[in-house]
């Protein structure tokens, strides 16, 4: 799995080469585990995207549920359960809880990870917002590697599954 070029993308060429890398994960993606999110524009862009979309929306090992569409909008329904697998976890949580949450996404049998902070570069808070400190960005870059994960943190996924669009 190729990784995204890492924290900071800023040039125009960084920030293609981070979309690109992205998508190159994505196209390896079936399902995906959203770990809470900064809005419904996260599971919602990902149904849309063709993904089977898991979501766990609470602290209790009951509180997932999962995300498809139905007549083209898409809904939630209760799941009651951890998945049994998974291709990529995608999460919205702070540093700490990280290893936790790699150490999920490692046991569910994913090939990646995906963090956002959502934070801006001016440390502003934005729901899109992909800025993570860098020292933070190569912490949790070397969990994901060291769990034989790929890791993305610097692209908003539902951009990136937009891009890819309904391919599946």
């Amino acid at each position: 799995m190729t990784d995204a070029p890492g924290p900071g993308a800023s040039s125009a060429a960084e920030a293609l080469a981070a979309l690109e890398a992205a998508a190159r994960v994505l196209a390896e993606t079936r399902s995906v585990l959203v770990i809470d999110w900064p809005s419904r524009d996260v599971p919602a862009s990902l149904a849309f995207a063709g993904f089977t979309v898991f979501v766990k929306g609470g602290p209790g090992p009951a509180d997932y549920a999962a995300w498809e569409l139905d007549r083209g909008e898409p809904v939630s329904r209760p799941l009651g359960r951890e998945p049994d697998q998974v291709d990529l976890v995608y999460c919205h949580r702070s540093f700490g809880e990280l290893p936790a949450l790699v150490a999920l996404a490692r046991r569910l049998g994913a090939r990646a990870f995906w963090w956002q902070t959502g934070l801006t570069s001016g440390g502003g808070k934005a729901p899109s917002g992909c800025w993570v400190p860098p020292g933070q960005s190569r912490q949790a870059r070397e969990l994901a590697a060291a769990a034989g994960l790929g890791y993305i943190d610097d692209v908003y996924i539902a951009d990136a599954a937009r891009v890819r669009g309904g391919a599946g």
